[in-house]
């Protein structure tokens, strides 16, 4: 079971008005606890709460994390070691129809629950993938951002899985490669890391961002393009990002094989996010 928060009040409530449940008027981030050095950290917080300012200011609003929001997640973190927080923004109420007010008071509603116990089974197997039926709209103006319109999502996870997979490859309806449903992804091509532009579809993600980072500082070179799904397929290697499961390779698509990726286990230790047996 969540435990939830609304605006730092445990089981607080949000209005039935508030647009983020009207009209998917928000973004949200999910981040993971960890203890660093044995101290209980939020993983990336920062980075999380800036892309989440960021979002905002893309979509109108003015918001940014108060000393008692970031109180509240450390000492959440301290709490729930190895848990998932997510914080979600929503603009509020107000506004006729879809037009949104001038002045409007954010909320922000914090839950806490456990890390699923699988993750920790894929950082050591790997997982497979089968490629979605279920295509990505095209609209750069949203792109990039976990905001609260995830219905394409939902038609996504509704679908039943391929046997023998965990999650889905998706594409957009131009048929590019995005992501998987959950996660980022990245081939290893001839010694060069290859990730997906997310410009037109897609969640740019915190950990995507961190990986590229510890590519760069390990001297591999990372081209971030538009693929093709004959260009993910002709890999030797491919991982999938994500904040709660960190780094996992994927050794099948569809009737595609790959290898297990030798590093992978390594830029794990070095972002501080295997997952304890």
């Amino acid at each position: 079971m969540a435990l939830v928060w609304v605006n730092q009040v445990a089981q607080g409530t949000v209005s039935p008005f508030d647009r983020g449940l009207a009209y998917g008027d928000g973004v949200f981030a999910t981040m993971r606890t960890a203890a660093t050095n044995q101290l209980a950290a939020v993983l990336f917080m920062d980075n999380h709460l800036s892309r989440l300012q960021q979002s905002c200011l893309r979509l109108g609003m003015h918001w940014q994390a108060s000393e008692a929001l970031t109180s509240q997640l450390l000492s959440l973190a301290t709490q729930y070691p190895q848990h998932c927080i997510k914080l979600l923004l929503t603009r509020g109420e107000g506004g006729r129809g879809y037009q949104a007010p001038a002045q409007t008071q954010i909320n922000e509603i914090v839950s806490v629950t456990p890390i699923p116990e699988h993750y920790q089974q894929w950082q050591q197997q790997g997982i497979a993938l089968a490629t979605s039926p279920i295509a990505l709209a095209r609209q750069p103006l949203l792109a990039g951002m976990k905001h609260l319109n995830r219905l394409e999502q939902v038609l996504i996870k509704s679908q039943p899985l391929v046997a023998n997979t965990q999650d889905w490859l998706v594409c957009d309806t131009d048929g590019w490669v995005i992501e998987s449903s959950m996660a980022n992804i990245f081939a290893i091509i001839g010694g060069k890391v290859v990730t997906p532009a997310i410009t037109h579809a897609g969640v740019s993600g915190v950990m995507r961002e961190q990986f590229i980072d510890v590519l760069l500082q390990d001297g591999l070179k990372v081209m971030v393009k538009p693929m093709r799904y004959e260009d993910l397929t002709a890999a030797e290697h491919i991982v999938l990002t994500n904040s709660l499961f960190g780094v996992v390779d994927v050794h099948t698509i569809d009737q595609f094989q790959f290898s297990r990726w030798t590093h992978t286990s390594r830029f794990r230790h070095v972002l501080s996010v295997n997952l304890p047996s």
